[in-house]
């Protein structure tokens, strides 16, 4: 399996925590996908990169809120549905902390998410927000 697959089947596993995790008692990211992977059977090949994604989110997860409210004006982040919500967060986690995954990849990964656990709207919803991240750090940057 080439790297790059291995980093979509850690996205798909980031989001299935974090998703878990927002539904749960919310002790820490961390703390919940350390607990959650001792009992889910993930491949040694996804686990760096969830490690990554995971560390990542719970150290800049305010911030990345924060972000995300500023690009959807017109709508609150926790009336989002909870799955297109997380994948928006891990979208603008790989934009802004994970600074090996190129803007256009991110972008395409996460459209890829919403395509696939979303609704028939996520995929375009996920590409419009995270493109005006995207466009706001390369104007800035």
């Amino acid at each position: 399996m080439k790297p790059f697959q291995a980093r979509s089947r850690a996205r798909a596993w980031a989001l299935h925590l974090l998703y878990a995790w927002e539904m749960s008692d919310r002790e820490s990211l961390t703390e919940f996908a350390e607990a959650a992977l001792n009992y889910r059977r993930v491949s040694p090949r996804y686990r760096p990169y969830l490690g990554v994604l995971v560390a990542r989110l719970d150290e800049h997860l305010a911030e990345i809120d924060g972000l995300l409210q500023s690009h959807i004006p017109n709508w609150r982040l926790e009336r989002l549905a909870a799955i297109d919500r997380n994948i928006l967060r891990l979208g603008v986690l790989e934009l802004r902390y994970v600074e090996e995954i190129p803007g256009k990849v991110a972008i395409t990964e996460a459209i890829g998410l919403a395509e696939r656990y979303g609704s028939d709207d996520s995929g375009a919803f996920v590409n419009g927000v995270l493109d005006s991240v995207y466009q706001e750090a390369t104007i800035a940057g």
